[in-house]
C-alpha cells in the first residue's frame, strides 16, 4: 500500500468509518477517514468512569454516540470539502440527512465565505435507511448540564438556573484554566470533558487543507447530549441569546451568520431531534434564547461576584497562537462588544477595573466599535450582539457626563449620532423577551420575572 499524500483537489471521498464507547474507561472514538487515507480518531473522555447503563439507556447511548459521531465530522470533511460523503458504519435516514445537511451547510457559511467557496451541491448525507427510531422514556433525573464558557452570558445562566433552585452541574470542554476558575467560583458541582482532535489534521492544514470557522456549538451540543445519558441528567443547557440568530450582512454576499449553531434554527432543529430520535425525556435548549445581549449585560451587573474571574475574549480560547497576557486583548470585537454591551449599567471604575483600561477613550478603537455599530462597515464575524443593540448602547453611554468626553463616544456623537433615527435607539426597547424558546414552562416562568425585574 503507498503512503498516503493530502491532496486537498484530488480528494473524492469523506468516510465516516465507526465509533465507539468503552464504558470503563469513559472514552469514545469517533473514526474518519478522506478517501483510502489513515484513520483520523477523535477522542472524547468523559469524567465518572465506569459506567453502567440499563437497556433502553443503552441504546440511547448508541444512538447519542453515532449523532456526535455524524456532527463531529464536520471538523475533517471541511479539510477538502470532497463531492461524496459515505457512512459506512449503518445508512442513513432522512431526519438525520436533513439534521447533517443543515449542520454542514449553515454551519460551515463562514468558512465558505472566507475561503470563496460555493458549498451549493457540495454537501450530500445519502438517505437510504428508513425512518431512525423512536426516542423512549428513560427516566431521567431532574438535572441540568450547563454549558460554561467563561463569559458573562453562561454565568448569568447558571445563576438564573441557582436562583429557581435547578440541580446543575457546570460542565466544559477542553483544557481552559480560565473556564475551570470560573467553575471553581461558581461553586457548584464541575465537569470537565476531554476531547482530542486527530493530530493528522494539523499537519492537513500545513500541507493546504481548507481551513476555518466550524460549528462549535453543535459539537460541544452533540458532546453533552452524551454526557447526560450517562450521568442520567435530563437538561442539557446553553447560554445563547437570540442575537446569535443574525449574522452579518456582506454587500453581494447575503447574510453570513458566525454564530449559526448558537442560533434558534440550529437549537430548535436538534433540540427536536435529540427529543424524538435519542431520548425522549432529555431537554435541549438556550436559558438565554428569549434574551438580547443588553437584557443579559443588565442581568450580569447587578452582581461583583464574577468580576475578576470572566472573559469573553476568544483570544483566550484559541487552540493555537498567541493568547492575552491578561483576560481581555482590548482590541478584539468580543472584548469591544463586552465592553460595550455593559457601559450602560455599570459604573464606569468597575467597568474600566474590571478590563484594565478604557477601551472608549481610545481613538485607535474607533473602527472596532464602527464595525458594531455597523457604520461604513459590517458586523464582525464574531459572536456579538446585533447591531441595533451596540447602536443603542452607545447611544445611552453618549448622554452620561462620565462617558461622554471619551474619543469612542465624542466620534459617535459627532459622525454616526446624527444619522441614526433617534426611535431606535431605545435600550428598554431591547430589554424585552421574545417568546421563541424551548425552555420548560416552569422554568421560563421564573426566569422571565427574574429578569425583568
Amino acid at each position: 500500500m503507498t503512503e498516503f499524500r493530502f491532496d486537498r483537489d484530488a480528494i473524492a471521498c469523506f468516510r465516516f468509518v465507526r465509533s465507539d464507547f468503552d464504558a470503563t474507561a469513559g472514552v469514545a472514538r469517533l473514526v474518519y477517514a478522506l478517501d483510502d487515507g489513515p484513520e483520523l480518531v477523535e477522542t472524547i473522555t468523559f469524567p465518572g468512569a465506569p459506567f453502567t447503563l440499563d437497556g433502553a439507556r443503552a441504546a440511547a447511548l448508541r444512538r447519542a454516540l453515532r449523532l456526535l459521531h455524524l456532527v463531529a465530522g464536520v471538523s475533517y470533511f471541511k479539510a477538502a470539502i470532497p463531492g461524496r460523503i459515505a457512512v459506512e458504519d449503518a445508512p442513513l435516514d432522512a431526519d438525520t440527512a436533513a439534521l447533517l445537511q443543515s449542520v454542514y451547510r449553515n454551519g460551515l457559511g463562514e468558512f465558505a465565505y472566507r475561503n470563496g467557496l460555493d458549498l451549493d451541491g457540495r454537501i450530500n448525507f445519502p438517505a437510504d435507511a428508513d425512518d431512525a427510531p423512536v426516542a423512549e422514556v428513560l427516566g431521567l433525573r431532574p438535572h441540568a448540564l450547563t454549558a460554561i464558557g467563561g463569559g458573562k452570558d453562561s454565568l448569568v445562566t447558571i445563576e438564573a438556573l441557582r436562583a429557581a433552585e435547578v440541580e446543575q452541574t457546570v460542565c466544559w470542554i477542553g483544557g481552559s484554566q480560565l473556564i475551570a476558575s470560573c467553575a471553581e467560583r461558581t461553586g457548584l458541582p464541575t465537569m470537565n470533558i476531554g476531547r482530542q482532535i486527530a493530530p493528522e489534521l494539523f499537519e492537513y492544514n500545513r500541507q493546504g487543507a481548507w481551513n476555518g470557522h466550524i460549528p462549535v456549538t453543535a459539537i460541544n451540543s452533540a458532546i453533552l447530549v452524551l454526557a447526560a445519558l450517562l450521568h442520567g441528567a435530563d437538561q442539557v443547557v446553553f447560554s445563547n441569546e437570540r442575537s446569535a440568530s443574525f449574522g452579518s450582512h456582506i454587500e453581494g454576499s447575503g447574510e453570513v451568520n458566525h454564530q449559526w449553531s448558537k442560533g434558534w434554527a440550529f437549537e430548535r432543529d436538534f433540540g427536536e431531534y435529540v427529543r424524538k430520535h435519542v431520548a425522549a425525556d432529555l431537554q435541549y435548549y438556550s436559558l438565554l434564547r428569549p434574551f438580547s445581549e443588553l437584557a443579559v449585560a443588565r442581568q450580569f451587573a447587578r452582581s461583583t461576584h464574577y468580576d475578576a474571574h470572566f472573559s469573553s475574549c476568544n483570544r483566550n480560547f484559541h487552540i493555537l497562537g498567541e493568547r492575552p497576557v491578561n483576560r481581555w486583548c482590548g482590541v478584539c470585537p468580543k472584548c469591544h462588544f463586552v465592553f460595550l454591551a455593559l457601559a450602560p449599567f455599570m459604573p464606569k471604575l468597575r467597568l474600566v477595573n474590571i478590563f484594565g483600561r478604557n477601551l472608549l477613550d481610545e481613538a485607535g478603537q474607533i473602527p472596532g466599535f464602527d464595525a458594531l455599530m455597523e457604520f461604513r462597515d459590517h458586523k464582525p464575524f464574531e459572536c456579538v450582539g446585533e447591531g441595533r443593540e451596540s447602536r443603542a448602547a452607545m447611544a445611552a453611554v453618549a448622554v452620561r457626563p462620565e462617558w461622554r468626553v471619551d474619543d469612542v463616544v465624542q466620534h459617535f456623537i459627532r459622525e454616526v449620532l446624527p444619522q441614526l433615527e433617534q426611535e431606535a435607539l431605545s435600550v428598554d426597547a431591547l430589554l424585552q423577551p421574545d417568546d421563541e424558546h424551548r425552555i420548560p414552562e416552569a422554568l421560563w416562568e421564573q426566569v422571565r420575572e427574574r429578569f425583568t425585574a
